[in-house]
């Protein structure tokens, strides 16, 4: 189909006002909710299809995450979309003053091929929630997924409300010229500032979820068990493409020897092996070449075996890493794990802070100065203290980047307003009205407008 029509008709049925009804999207975001359950061995098939995940991952990670966000906004839809009251100052009393969040109109997503439905879905959701017209563009390196997608939305929903864009870099850049009320985008910082760049020519606003080296300290104050455990099931989820999964470690040089060999022993226990449900393959040749070439054999701690016709690569440390080593310089997105020891807490910090701000961070201490410290020195998209990947699933928290990782956020109620326009209304009375700030002006009318504002 022609997009350009697609977008023209939206725009069309966007001015006809039905998606600010309430009622209009409970009743699309239920049929969606419907689709995803009823189609849901479909959408296992074919995500097991571009890089072998796993029904309990594609649940867990993807489809749970989309039925929540649907049961949150079908929740709490009302309360969201009432006019919130504010304080009216005095100049303008007698009067009231209202926030409308609306729709913002035709939105374009972007998604990703790492995460295909939750991250493609997801923003989906929201914008539909907060009342707009979508088109969909999901990630072309999961093509199974993308299909899986298209066949649902397609054959269900009309296209001038919501429509799905199959195609690869071409259709891609044909979207960009396009002039959207809203833009959002999940990738990584490279194509970012692309889609940023053709934003601004329609200066269109653009949420950007993008990525970053995401830091995991692990301090001689942590319950070292524990922490092993949560950064190897955060690190290898996906086999390591996950945009918030520790990128490298930060140990302290006391107790490395000791949590090293705690890590290995969870990797051999959690099985991830190359026919293993639960470990995905990596999405693609070209980025199994990549991952290869970082694995600097002089420091490999453990793992480092691959199957270049399986696209496997068995979870892998890296020690002894500097800073200055190839593998610290992009984000790896993948099963490799360098580590870094450190003997200043302090020092560890100022070091992070110096970098590209990460998209997300971790901590693991039971010290409360260093909890403080962790949160106050390092800019960072959003973490946790003794856990990994994890403050994803609180619908409570805005999940975004910042800097280099991101613009914006979504989820919950963070969500809503990313795809709503923020409407100031100030209505005032008709009758007692001051003269004071009308012509002829007097010093007598400027020293009352002095006291008042």
């Amino acid at each position: 189909m022609d997009i350009k029509k697609i977008l023209q008709d939206q725009r069309d049925f966007f001015k006809t006002q039905q998606t600010k009804n309430l009622a209009f999207r409970k009743m699309y975001l239920e049929k969606l909710r419907n689709l995803i359950i009823s189609n849901e061995n479909m959408l296992y098939e074919a995500i097991t299809k571009d890089f072998g995940k796993s029904k309990f991952d594609t649940f867990t990670t993807e489809l749970s995450f989309i039925l929540n966000d649907i049961d949150y906004y079908l929740k709490n839809l009302k309360s969201l979309s009432k006019p919130k009251k504010v304080r009216t100052n005095l100049v303008n009393q007698l009067g009231n003053s209202k926030v409308h969040l609306e729709p913002l109109g035709c939105v374009l997503v972007i998604g990703a091929w790492n995460y295909p439905y939750q991250l493609s879905l997801s923003p989906i959701v929201a914008a539909m929630a907060s009342g707009n017209c979508c088109i969909l563009k999901p990630s072309e390196i999961a093509e199974n997924t993308m299909k899986a997608m298209a066949s649902i939305i397609n054959e269900n929903f009309p296209p001038e409300y919501l429509y799905v864009y199959e195609g690869g870099i071409d259709e891609t850049t044909a979207l960009l010229k396009l002039k959207f009320d809203k833009i959002f985008f999940t990738g990584s910082t490279k194509v970012g500032k692309i889609v940023y760049k053709a934003a601004a020519e329609h200066l269109t606003p653009v949420t950007l979820e993008l990525g970053g080296k995401s830091p995991a300290i692990v301090t001689k104050n942590a319950n070292l068990e524990i922490t092993a455990k949560r950064i190897v099931w955060g690190k290898f989820l996906n086999a390591g493409q996950t945009c918030v999964a520790p990128d490298y470690l930060l140990v302290e040089e006391t107790v490395q020897e000791q949590f090293l060999e705690m890590l290995r022993k969870y990797i051999k226990e959690f099985r991830y092996d190359p026919d293993s449900e639960q470990y995905t393959r990596i999405i693609n040749q070209r980025n199994f070449q990549r991952l290869i070439r970082l694995i600097d054999q002089e420091k490999l701690y453990s793992g480092g075996n691959f199957i270049e016709e399986k696209l496997y690569i068995e979870p892998t440390i890296l020690n002894h890493i500097d800073w200055n080593d190839e593998i610290m310089q992009e984000e790896i997105f993948g099963p490799l794990l360098p580590v870094i020891s450190f003997q200043s807490y302090n020092a560890a910090l100022n070091a992070i802070a110096e970098l590209e701000k990460p998209l997300a961070a971790y901590l693991f201490t039971n010290n409360s100065e260093e909890k403080e410290s962790f949160t106050r020195k390092l800019s960072f998209g959003g973490g946790c203290i003794n856990d990994t990947v994890m403050h994803l699933s609180n619908d409570n928290l805005p999940f975004g980047g910042v800097g280099n990782s991101g613009i914006g956020n979504y989820h919950g109620k963070y969500g809503f307003e990313t795809f709503s326009h923020q409407k100031s209304v100030l209505e005032k009375a008709t009758w007692g009205e001051p003269n004071i700030k009308y012509p002829p002006y007097s010093e007598k009318k400027l020293s009352w407008v002095k006291k008042l504002m």
